[in-house]
């Protein structure tokens, strides 16, 4: 399903527009065009119709999932409406071009949950309309819905996750029932309910340094499990901005605001504090874990950084082998002296340092030759959907091979189902982390997750996002 790095976008969605019946409804003008190639689809509710349940919050009544449906075809656009009618999606948008599309997209009161959008298309292609929706930030899901070639689909998938878009797959037409069911029956596509739109409201370097003095900056914690014996043996960090209107937001929308404005150093300051507290308290507790904190080459670029982790350190108590920095190797090129200087000091203190997205940066081999790393972490690129795809099978297992080589723990990002993590647990990777495990979770839940964990085929429940 859908992975993160960083986590889902949570957003809330526009109020449900007044129900349009009859057939009329099919051909009816999108509100303020004279002519158009979307119709919106009456809201018939039948016994038929699948209730949807945020399985989050209790609610008085279901929210409906408006889906946005783009295809050049009209014959394609009736199948996909005929099926997703029959699983019991009923607020159904559906457009022949891509600049219509993105009119219904730019109205908030018509902005959908979900988009369902083909590739092959006149005028405005599917490329061009990952990259205008990735424009406008859009939050919601899209999914990819197209005849052609396998590789190009992934290409474009990935694409899009660059945009930072929510993806949770690609559909191959013909369009079923299942493929719409199974991509679209996931937290990340189920409506609040609530009354913004889902776009990134931008915000200001003077809210950060507030959120900062004030506490709304949090960690949550995702779990790493030995991929041989379920063990839980560390916790990711991920900050979260914790916004008094906003909600929830990830670190894309303020980490670069951070870098910025200087106050990357305060932020990472509050995260590795954080993080060496929880940790302390759950060594009290019997528990021995890692912990795992993601450092900005900002942060890297100060020589008294090393000082500053070692007094974190010390304050909390914790042995400097139980902390493991997080680096970007993608990021690692820029200047190399100050990097260098600090990533060896650490080294010297046992604090444990890992290559983070390993495989999407530049200089991969140059990075393992030059810094003394303990981790190596697979991108989710090259591990979801490993078991059925051999060029990223090829791939992985010479990352796995060359690790080994060089005694390196090795962790997998995005495993997502039980098949990425059969197929992880049959090669030599150590830990795998993702979604299948556990979502981020608040540190006040980590104990109570780790008590009911069991393996990978007997899990509890995520209790958070």
């Amino acid at each position: 399903m859908v992975s993160q790095n960083p986590g889902p976008w949570m957003v809330d969605n526009p109020p449900i527009q007044p129900e349009r019946g009859g057939e009329d409804a099919y051909n009816a003008p999108c509100a303020g065009e004279s002519e158009c190639n979307c119709y919106p689809l009456g809201m018939r509710h039948t016994s038929g119709d699948r209730e949807r349940v945020d399985l989050e919050t209790e609610r008085e009544a279901p929210v409906p999932m408006k889906i946005l449906l783009l295809d050049d075809e009209a014959f394609e656009l009736r199948l996909m409406e005929h099926q997703l009618r029959r699983v019991g999606f009923t607020e159904l948008t559906s457009c022949q071009d891509a600049s219509e599309a993105l009119a219904v997209i730019d109205d908030p009161r018509t902005t959908p949950d979900a988009i369902l959008c083909d590739l092959q298309m006149p005028q405005m292609d599917g490329v061009e309309f990952v990259r205008a929706l990735g424009d406008r930030h859009y939050a919601g899901v899209v999914v990819l819905v197209s005849g052609e070639d396998e590789r190009i689909l992934h290409s474009v998938e990935r694409l899009a996750k660059a945009y930072e878009l929510q993806i949770p797959g690609i559909i191959h037409k013909p369009v079923t029932k299942e493929a719409l069911q199974a991509l679209l029956d996931v937290p990340e596509a189920r409506p609040t309910g609530a009354t913004t739109s889902p776009f990134h409201r931008e915000h200001t370097a003077r809210q950060l340094q507030a959120a900062l003095a004030s506490g709304d900056i949090v960690n949550f914690y995702q779990p790493q499990v030995d991929l041989q014996s379920s063990r839980v043996v560390g916790m990711e960090a991920l900050v979260r901005w914790m916004d008094p209107e906003d909600g929830l937001i990830l670190p894309g929308q303020f980490i670069t605001l951070a870098e910025e404005h200087g106050l990357i150093d305060d932020l990472t300051r509050r995260v590795l504090a954080l993080a060496l507290d929880d940790l302390a308290i759950w060594r009290r507790a019997g528990l021995d874990l890692t912990v795992s904190v993601n450092v900005s080459m900002a942060s890297l670029s100060a020589l008294n950084f090393v000082d500053l982790v070692s007094a974190e350190i010390e304050r909390a108590q914790v042995p400097p082998a139980n902390l493991v920095l997080e680096v970007t190797e993608s990021r690692l090129m820029q200047d190399r002296r100050g990097p260098l200087d600090i990533l060896n000091r650490l080294r010297l203190r046992r604090i444990g340092l890992s290559i983070d997205d390993f495989g999407t940066g530049h200089s991969s081999l140059v990075q393992l030759r030059d810094i003394p790393f303990t981790e190596l972490k697979m991108d989710q690129s090259f591990v979801h959907g490993a078991h059925h795809d051999p060029s990223l099978q090829a791939m992985l297992e010479a990352n796995l091979r060359m690790a080994r080589e060089l005694s390196m723990t090795t962790v997998a990002e995005g495993i997502e189902d039980i098949a990425d993590w059969d197929y992880l647990a049959s090669t030599d990777c150590d830990l795998a982390q993702g979604y299948f495990v556990a979502r981020p979770m608040p540190a006040g839940d980590v104990m109570d997750w780790i008590a009911g964990w069991t393996g990978p085929r007997s899990k509890p429940v995520s209790p958070s996002l």
